[in-house]
């Protein structure tokens, strides 16, 4: 994923919460989960941790941060190891892999601030190529 990607994914993703008029922070991260872009948006405090880590969670499994939290739900103590490798991972809803148009991933996208189902909706907006 270069950066001009992850902008226009964060930009994508900053119009939807400004239509939905929801204050989040959005996180841009490559195949290897290092962070590509961020943007927090005014009045949002303590969340761009979330954000980070969603995004991490998202490309280290290759599906949705709310999936892997339900995959992990069953997990028992394998879950817990999961979740506390590589500085924590976060399973709530609003973590999303990020496709280029041949369907091949290239990063993962994530926003938190808003309620989870609001979190999903704002990073897939990103996503979409």
């Amino acid at each position: 994923m270069t950066y001009n990607e992850a902008l226009n994914a964060l930009n994508r993703a900053k119009a939807k919460a400004n239509e939905l008029e929801i204050p989040v922070t959005i996180a841009v991260v490559d195949l290897g989960g290092h962070l590509l872009a961020l943007a927090r948006l005014d009045s949002v405090y303590g969340v761009v941790d979330f954000a980070i880590k969603k995004a991490k969670t998202a490309i280290m499994f290759g599906v949705d941060s709310e999936t892997m939290g339900t995959i992990i739900s069953h997990a028992e103590v394998h879950g817990y190891g999961m979740l506390n490798s590589n500085g924590g991972l976060f399973t709530v809803a609003g973590g999303v892999i990020i496709k280029d148009e041949t369907g091949k991933i290239i990063g993962a996208i994530a926003s938190s601030g808003g309620t989870p189902e609001q979190d999903k909706e704002i990073a897939l907006a990103g996503a979409h190529f």
